[in-house]
């Protein structure tokens, strides 16, 4: 595996696969790997000629007092993970390298971007669609792998690649999740234990509501007092949403059908978690 830090020089490569017809595979990350992302580099490793990993903290997505400063890093650890997973080409540039003195444009996607963590979180989505227009820029991949945790950011890129008619397939990868449940994610780590376990309550109430669902509930106002109901309870919860939306639009549902999603973020001291499931599909964690 190589790892390239120089922005020019990783471009430059990158034409070059392109120009001797090789078929790239790309998935872009902000680093401290588990099973998630090696889950979508080894789709990504069967899917092209050529397998791209990006690791590049974005400090445009983090708001003034979010984890920026404390986010966890492990290049090395990282590196290590992706040469044993088929990683071709490890790119892991330096902010000053991508955002040079005097930047000045940002790519906005509205409407999608704007509820869910959107609202919490303004800004936010800007900072995602932004770096990552710019990685397919210098990547200039076939396709590129997200997971589906962060379901509104993939349906907010998704939404970026059909506007500007970029040629990318993007796929979107099932949520991985540890043997207790709880999604998989980098800030996991920030948990106590005793928090870990209060954030078992996004995958109970999940069960929950698809085991009404299931059985025929379709009101979406009484399927999310449910799950408030569940996470609710914890001591420690303070839930910044929970919503039932159309897997497309991202907009509030009144009734379940098979494009209905539930949504939930909710902070566990310091720790926000996010999670989500279509509300008709079995729940298999």
């Amino acid at each position: 595996m190589e790892i390239i830090h120089d922005v020019q020089a990783f471009q430059q490569r990158m034409l070059a696969e392109r120009q001797q017809g090789k078929k790239i595979s790309f998935v872009p990350t902000m680093g401290f790997l588990h099973q998630g992302h090696l889950s979508l580099l080894e789709e990504g490793r069967g899917r092209g000629d050529l397998l791209v990993l990006s690791i590049f903290v974005n400090p445009t997505q983090f708001g003034p007092n979010e984890d920026f400063d404390s986010y966890p890093r492990a290049l090395q650890r990282d590196a290590e993970l992706a040469a044993k997973t088929g990683v071709d080409i490890l790119f892991a540039p330096e902010a000053e390298a991508m955002y040079p003195q005097g930047s000045a444009t940002t790519v906005q996607v509205t409407g999608l971007s704007e509820g869910l963590c959107g609202a919490s979180r303004p800004g936010h989505f800007d900072g995602v669609t932004t770096v990552v227009n710019k990685l397919f820029n210098l990547v200039q991949p076939h396709v590129a792998l997200f997971g589906m945790k962060d379901f509104q950011q993939l349906a907010v890129i998704r939404k970026m690649v059909k506007d500007l008619n970029l040629p990318i397939a993007i796929l979107g990868m099932p949520i991985v999740r540890e043997s207790d449940g709880l999604a998989m994610s980098s800030r996991n780590t920030y948990l106590s234990d005793d928090l870990r376990k209060q954030g078992l309550s996004l995958i109970a109430s999940i069960r929950s509501v698809c085991e009404s669902a299931a059985a025929g509930q379709r009101d979406a106002a009484t399927l999310i007092a449910q799950a408030r109901d569940i996470v609710g309870a914890q001591p420690d919860a303070c839930i910044d949403y929970i919503q039932i939306c159309h897997d497309e639009t991202l907009q509030d549902v009144d009734q379940v059908d098979e494009h209905a999603v539930i949504l939930l973020a909710v902070r566990f001291g310091t720790t926000r978690l996010i999670d989500n499931h279509y509300l008709l599909q079995p729940v298999r964690a």
